[in-house]
């Protein structure tokens, strides 16, 4: 309910409805008792019974009126339960997007799984399972205290074994939450291999392993389906065993009532009020225990949602940003990653108008620290300030994330091309929406047209039969890697932003293509935006008007054993670098 409003609209609606319906099966059981007890008593025939219809006629009231609100409450639930999922969904999502790339990495598939058919558990929930609970809160007592009203004796040894049935209910509930987890990790395991699979499959398909993996995912769903097979087991013989608590119970209350009728202390009516109050009594509390094991799945997902949502690195601050006009200054920034720091201790300035390179081997941490700037990446130690000479210096930690992303732009070495056109592409995020190229005011494609030309995408345009409006697939599929970084860098002129960061944008280009990238990135800096590359080229590197070496530092042992201690309190999802370094061997 912390979570999601229509949760908390659905619980207040069904707990007026629970009251309700507690109050229509008193009236039910009463009206039904006052028609029957005549007849069976032999004081009235069927046909004088009916000369005076009035209970009947309010037996029937009850009846229809209890019919339509459970189908209203079933209703209520499916659509209540539409709206969580919803939201909860958005809210996993949102939760995903600001634990940075490689929290993506390791747990997309995972997150994938549960927002899709892992969340969808949670109807049985609303739809069955918190209903039962909301009457067991209102029929039960009610019924008790009316039971009391009419025989306290049997009132007294119905509470008596009532425990009973919540005992038994954790005791095998317990088991069942174990299975379902089991089964949802299972699922997204699947899931995870599945998804990958499918994004490999063209490679695998190629070097002619495409139906190797069959065994394996086979595995995953075989241990599914025994997963599932158990959990239904379990939720049988609980039900048996509540069906049992429950019969019994009513067979010692029946039992009771038939030697006080016998001996004359008890009227027939209230004989048979009782008899059939006690059945009531224990049916909200046993299907509580029925449903609950359809509701586990859907319990384990929330689980696995809010443990995401609830871990989220959260934004610090709403300080607005701008790049504009001002330097970024590192001040001793470390990132622990893998067992070690990458960077460690960078320092270094960051200037507008300038092109800066991050130099350094693979894996030492240049990717880290350029998420850290934009705020995808948390780090360890240090600062990273935004700075003029003028104002304070604002730490940019303390900066909106969504706004340090809206004045970025970020070209990794495979860029986000979605399926569509070229120019779909290359519009992608400058506000700018057109059917076709020519479609485009004359404007905008003289616009678009010199920044092609600046780095020669012009010429892969004009490669092509339809030029703009060339079709490509996921990817970038149609382009090659180094024409695909040449789309993506004309976005980047075409809708300047104060930040441009460039993952070795000329990795798969020639010499000329390089020098068209080289004038790409001098307009950009010329235009005041700080332009900051990721480099190990030389080329790239005489490029730039400043370059910063980064250094790692391997933990020694007092680092390690405190990095072990820390990590000891979290679950090893949430500190991967670490395991992957402990179980590599070696005498820690």
């Amino acid at each position: 309910m912390k979570y999601a409003g229509a949760a908390r609209r659905y619980v207040i609606i069904i707990s007026i409805i629970g009251f309700i319906t507690a109050l229509l099966v008193i009236a039910q059981i009463i009206s039904l008792s006052f028609f029957i007890s005549p007849i069976v008593d032999g004081k009235m025939t069927l046909g004088e019974r009916l000369a005076r219809p009035l209970p009947f006629i309010v037996l029937a009231c009850v009846l229809v009126i209890r019919a339509a609100l459970v189908y209203y409450r079933e209703s209520l639930g499916h659509r209540a339960a539409a709206e969580v999922i919803i939201e909860l969904r958005k809210q996993v999502i949102e939760s995903a997007k600001t634990q940075g790339t490689r929290w993506a990495a390791k747990n997309g598939p995972h997150t994938v799984s549960l927002v899709t058919r892992g969340l969808d558990a949670l109807t049985p929930y609303f739809v069955r399972y918190l209903p039962q609970l909301i009457l067991s809160s209102t029929v039960t007592p009610l019924t008790l205290v009316v039971m009391a009203y009419f025989d306290l004796l049997s009132a007294v040894t119905a509470l008596i074994s009532i425990p009973l049935i919540p005992i038994f209910m954790i005791i095998v509930g317990r088991l069942t939450q174990e299975f379902s987890d089991h089964k949802l990790k299972t699922m997204e395991k699947l899931g995870s291999q599945v998804l990958d699979l499918l994004s490999g499959l063209v490679t695998l398909r190629a070097l002619g392993r495409a139906k190797g993996p069959e065994k394996q995912i086979r595995k995953i769903g075989d241990d599914y389906n025994a997963s599932t097979m158990a959990t239904l087991r379990l939720a049988f013989l609980s039900g048996a065993i509540l069906e049992f608590i429950a019969t019994l119970s009513v067979a010692v209350v029946a039992v009771g009532v038939g030697f006080r009728l016998v001996s004359g202390s008890l009227s027939l009516s209230t004989g048979l009020i009782v008899i059939m109050l006690a059945p009531e009594v224990y049916q909200p509390l046993r299907q509580v225990g029925f449903q609950f094991h359809a509701s586990a799945d859907g319990v384990s997902a929330f689980n696995a949602a809010l443990k995401i949502i609830e871990s989220a690195k959260q934004d610090q601050g709403q300080t607005k940003v701008d790049f504009s006009g001002r330097d970024i200054k590192l001040d001793k920034v470390s990132i622990v990653a893998r067992g070690r720091y990458a960077p460690f201790q960078a320092s270094g300035l960051i200037r507008s108008g300038k092109i800066t390179a991050l130099s350094g081997p693979s894996g030492i941490g240049k990717s880290s620290l350029t998420m850290a700037i934009l705020g995808l990446q948390e780090i360890t130690e240090g600062r990273i300030v935004l700075q003029d000479g003028h104002s304070p210096a604002v730490d940019l930690s303390t900066c909106s994330a969504d706004e340090k992303l809206a004045s970025s732009t970020w070209i990794a070495q495979q860029p986000l091309l979605f399926p569509g056109t070229i120019l779909s592409n290359v519009l992608l995020g400058s506000g700018i929406y057109a059917e076709s190229y020519s479609a485009l005011p004359k404007a905008e494609q003289s616009k678009l047209l010199s920044a092609a030309k600046q780095i020669g995408f012009d010429q892969v345009v004009e490669h092509f039969p339809s030029g703009w409006d060339t079709p490509l697939g996921a990817g970038g599929i149609g382009l090659s890697v180094g024409q695909r970084q040449r789309l993506a860098l004309t976005r980047a002129l075409l809708n300047p932003k104060s930040l441009v960061i460039l993952d070795e944008p000329t990795a798969h280009l020639d010499a000329p293509s390089e020098d068209n990238i080289a004038v790409a990135l001098n307009s950009l800096a010329e235009a005041g935006a700080i332009v900051l590359v990721i480099a190990h080229r030389k080329s790239l590197l005489k490029l730039a008007n400043d370059v910063i070496v980064l250094e790692d530092h391997v933990f020694d042992q007092s680092e390690l054993e405190a990095a072990l201690i820390e990590t000891e309190e979290t679950e090893p999802d949430q500190a991967p670098e670490f395991n992957t370094f402990f179980t590599q061997g070696g005498e820690l």
